[in-house]
């Protein structure tokens, strides 16, 4: 007899675990970078644009094709056609390079948990010298957050070609991130102001980029959440609730990290003004308080006259100070999570308990996120009879988590965080794109928008809204192609044969071309997820093809 499929406890339980996979790391540290690239609050308008005409829609139509089918990825998309196969294949391929390099996050996000409780923080200071005559060169030139992040937590190797060994440290913290992935897992379902920036085409592609994989399309992990729903479910409600909150919370995170910026800029900017005070103060043996910084510039001009040949030897050693140029700045990913925020909690009062709670909040978010990856890749692999037959659930994810562990101590060498920008880059993006193009279409014109409608209406009741129908048939797919093509010309042609990588001498970072191991790379991650799709289709055509063949031949 066949084992009853697992149900959430209740609906409320299924909406908290699509908000907990969806509301994650990238709400926090991408969302604010974009408005901040694209003219502040005038990105909201291609951003709530495109939530209407993409998020809502598609995310409802993973939700629905799950909640229909009530089976992961690879058995939903069989189901409507063996053809369709590759593409619930594809979307456990993606899932996993995800879960990969993902957890190494949560496990940097633990290494500074753990480094919260010191007094004072160990990124608030720069370490001394190694003759103990002054404060370290690197760490100077850059500043005490940056020199903690790029030198203490990665040790960073100057390029991608130079390895290195795996830092301990950092790798420790990556079992410590897995283990608790995996006891998580165990619980099963019950635990878990510019406005010429719109003519900007990139201001548009971003943004839908940002809700395209802020909800988590084309992963598999809605369609394996909705497969434990009870068919009645109203999953058009849920998709609207989830799409809004997780926006939502883009924009309050937006709202935050802005005014940190401010703090930021305005404390670098000072600080900077007092470094030049203090130079010209000392150089020129002027009196305490001379120089201000409402005076500085009228005190720069008569020195540079009175003083030509002293004042030159100065300005060499003399930074310029620009607050416009601090609040330009545009930060996001790592950079911002472990950069930024983390200057900004240094100068807080009682700051390591602001740090506990940032990092707390960081994991969180993360192992939410985590989690929904995990049941993507899962939840195909336990609905498989051949794999569930052999071993039980405990072991399937006990083996998954190991795995994923195991390689995943690439990005904990001294080159592991160039390695995770290219999977963070070039894994997912292209290959989702496809993905959720297929889905769509497969779902309009292969099974028949006619007789999903109908599936809806007798699972739920309700006649499909006219709105969902055009956006399925027409808006979505279109827009999908236009991402898609935009992506291929723009992003991959002109930006991925560079990197940034870390200059210690500098104290910054510094651009170079990717080596042509690194291409090679780039190349297999996109093309090993894409190609499911049609190698898969081919297959089950031959292998059709051969079944006929063999019935042929015995007649």
């Amino acid at each position: 007899m066949e084992k009853a499929r697992p149900l959430w406890d209740n609906p409320l339980q299924f909406v908290f675990a699509c908000i907990s996979y969806a509301v994650g790391l990238g709400n926090v540290w991408r969302f604010p970078y974009l408005c901040q690239m694209y003219g502040g609050g005038s990105f909201l308008v291609p951003y709530l644009i495109m939530l209407i005409v993409e998020g809502m829609p598609l995310l409802y139509l993973e939700l629905a094709v799950g909640q229909r089918m009530r089976q992961g990825s690879i058995g939903a998309w069989r189901t409507i056609s063996p053809y369709l196969s590759g593409v619930g294949v594809a979307s456990v391929v993606v899932s996993f390079f995800l879960s990969m390099y993902y957890n190494v996050i949560n496990a940097w996000g633990f290494w500074y948990l753990f480094h919260s409780f010191q007094d004072p923080l160990p990124w608030s200071v720069c370490p001394l010298n190694g003759n103990r005559t002054g404060y370290d060169e690197e760490c100077e030139a850059a500043s005490s957050t940056q020199y903690f992040w790029y030198r203490k937590t990665l040790n960073i190797s100057p390029s991608i070609q130079e390895n290195g060994v795996v830092q301990w440290e950092p790798a420790l913290c990556l079992i410590l991130a897995w283990l608790l992935v995996y006891l998580c897992i165990l619980r099963g379902t019950e635990s878990t102001g510019k406005m010429e920036q719109l003519a900007n085409p990139k201001a548009w592609i971003n943004a839908a980029t940002q809700i395209f994989f802020s909800l988590g399309l084309g992963f598999g992990s809605l369609i394996a959440f909705a497969s434990y729903n009870e068919p009645s479910n109203n999953c058009q409600k849920h998709a609207i609730i989830v799409s809004l909150i997780n926006s939502s919370t883009s924009i309050f995170a937006s709202i935050v990290t802005f005014s940190i910026y401010g703090f930021k800029a305005t404390f670098n900017y000072e600080t900077c003004l007092n470094k030049v005070i203090l130079l010209l103060t000392n150089s020129f043996d002027l009196e305490d308080g001379f120089v201000t910084a409402s005076n500085l510039e009228q005190v720069k001009g008569y020195l540079a006259s009175a003083y030509p040949s002293k004042y030159s030897e100065v300005f060499l050693q003399m930074k310029n100070c620009s607050l416009e140029s601090e609040l330009s700045t545009a930060v996001q990913g790592t950079g911002l999570a472990f950069i930024v925020y983390s200057e900004a909690i240094k100068n807080m009062e009682v700051s390591q308990l602001w740090s506990v709670l940032y990092f707390f909040m960081l994991l969180m978010l993360g192992m939410g996120s985590m989690l929904g990856n995990t049941a993507a890749i899962l939840t195909p692999l336990t609905d498989s009879k051949v794999i569930s037959s052999r071993l039980p659930k405990e072991a399937i994810s006990g083996l998954l988590c190991l795995v994923s562990c195991a390689i995943g101590m690439v990005f904990t060498m001294e080159s592991g965080n160039y390695w995770f920008d290219i999977f963070n880059d070039y894994a997912a993006t292209l290959s989702l794109l496809l993905i959720v193009l297929v889905e769509t279409l497969a779902v309009c014109y292969l099974y028949g928008l006619r007789r999903f409608e109908s599936d809806l209406k007798a699972m739920t009741g309700r006649t499909l809204n006219w709105y969902w129908k055009i956006m399925w048939a027409g808006v979505s797919p279109l827009l999908i192609i236009s991402l898609f093509v935009f992506y291929l010309s723009d992003y991959i042609l002109s930006e991925a044969l560079q990197y940034q990588a870390w200059d210690a001498s500098q104290g910054q970072l510094v651009t170079k071309n990717y080596p042509p191991h690194a291409l090679a790379v780039i190349g297999l991650l996109v093309a090993s997820s894409i190609m499911c799709i049609p190698l898969v289709a081919l297959g089950m055509f031959i292998m059709r093809r051969l079944r006929r063949a063999d019935t042929a031949s015995v007649a």
